[in-house]
């Protein structure tokens, strides 16, 4: 009987629409906000109601991952503007930027005296300034996590800037947001969702609560996700993949994940690959290695009895029972799961997993320019990743490049 924790956003706002309270929740939280976003033209109605409550704002506009250099400008323009509060309405990258420069600004020195990895690893010592997450996808969760994932471009890794204080003041999850989202965009997005309340699930330090969530994400994702994929304006689709998303972010925050992110962090740090994307390609070999060694090294592990329930929670989910309005027909796919054939047992979660990606249009590594000479570098900076050490198992450096080859 373990002790655990858990910690979250101080307050969480979810449901169709609430995106249209925030100027409200704003005001008595700052008075001049950094509106972080990646896109001006969808955070219009943000602004519009800030600027109607009398609450102050500028941008600050995000284009690509998140970096060391785009932080200290986040961090700057805040300190020049004298910004209280910061805003984050976007996908991801928008809202590590966000939560970032919110603590940055709080902290001095260099972001690298905090990163970890490849950083000096220093805690922060001060709150950061009050921080308003809305995510516009439905895939990193980060609204409610601790963490803010930034590349380091000379090092070519990705790491976080990790501490309690990263938690958002106010986390606000708007499935209309997302209804716009381009297929590719909520196949990649909605398998990081998925793969982390896996990961989070099967990994060496999960506990009660973050079980419970993640058994909820997984479920609503294994049954919406193609959904959303095939129609955009699926209003109940898109409303599991945004609860799937945050029980994603819940459930990292407060457990661990596994050799899927371990590899996805270096892979994102040194080739342009959208993380979700790569964690969806890498998730079925993952899987099924992972299940091979706990077999041959740890035949006792708890793991494979979480592994096994997975496999109940996603065929429950695949043939609909509880649900009314789903059935086999939904997720048709190749081999075991064609006619809703789908029959508990060793190895069919990953087959299932590639079935799925294949359904989604998941590209291979190589389409990102990955090659098998890259595998060497990408082994040890994964080996080395705080993501890596919550994996059921250890995993050699010989079975990691095996999940590289089949992901290529």
């Amino acid at each position: 009987m373990e002790r655990f924790e858990f910690a979250t956003a101080n307050r969480i706002v979810f449901g169709p629409g609430t995106c249209s309270e925030v100027p409200a929740l704003a005001s008595p939280l700052g008075r001049r906000a950094l509106l972080v976003t990646d896109s001006l033209e969808r955070s219009a109605a943000l602004q519009a109601g800030l600027t109607e409550v009398g609450l102050d704002w500028i941008s600050f506009l995000v284009e690509k991952e998140p970096d060391v250099d785009c932080v200290i400008l986040a961090t700057r323009k805040i300190e020049e503007s004298g910004c209280d509060l910061v805003i984050g309405f976007g996908g991801g990258a928008v809202l590590d930027t966000a939560k970032a420069a919110a603590a940055l600004a709080a902290n001095p020195g260099h972001p690298l005296d905090y990163l970890e990895v490849v950083g000096r690893g220093r805690p922060l010592r001060s709150p950061s300034l009050p921080c308003i997450a809305i995510p516009t996808t439905a895939g990193t969760g980060s609204e409610v996590t601790r963490n803010a994932v930034l590349a380091v471009p000379e090092k070519r890794v990705k790491v976080s800037l990790r501490s309690p204080f990263l938690l958002p003041r106010l986390a606000v999850v708007d499935p209309e947001l997302t209804y716009s989202l381009p297929p590719a965009l909520t196949a990649a997005t909605g398998m990081d969702a998925l793969t982390q309340c896996l990961e989070a699930f099967v990994c060496n330090a999960a506990n009660p609560l973050t079980d419970a969530v993640c058994r909820e994400g997984l479920g609503r994702a294994a049954r919406s996700l193609r959904r959303a994929y095939e129609d955009g304006t699926d209003r109940q689709a898109r409303y599991d993949m945004c609860v799937a998303s945050l029980c994603g972010g819940l459930a990292l925050a407060n457990a661990r994940l596994g050799a899927v992110h371990g590899l996805a962090g270096p892979i994102g740090g040194m080739f342009p690959a959208p993380h979700g994307a790569v964690c969806a390609r890498l998730l079925p070999a993952v899987v099924e290695t992972n299940l091979r060694a706990l077999r041959s090294r740890l035949p006792e592990s708890p793991a494979l009895a979480r592994y096994t329930e997975v496999e109940n929670v996603v065929r429950l989910a695949f043939l609909g029972f509880g649900s009314g309005d789903f059935g086999p027909g939904d997720f048709e796919s190749p081999g075991d799961f064609e006619s809703g054939n789908f029959e508990l047992g060793v190895g069919n979660l990953g087959k299932w997993l590639h079935a799925l990606s294949e359904n989604l249009h998941i590209p291979p590594l190589r389409r990102y320019r990955v090659t098998e000479a890259d595998f060497p570098a990408i082994v040890a900076q994964a080996q080395k990743a705080s993501s890596m050490k919550g994996n059921p198992i250890p995993l050699t450096d010989e079975e990691l490049i095996e999940i590289l080859q089949r992901a290529l």
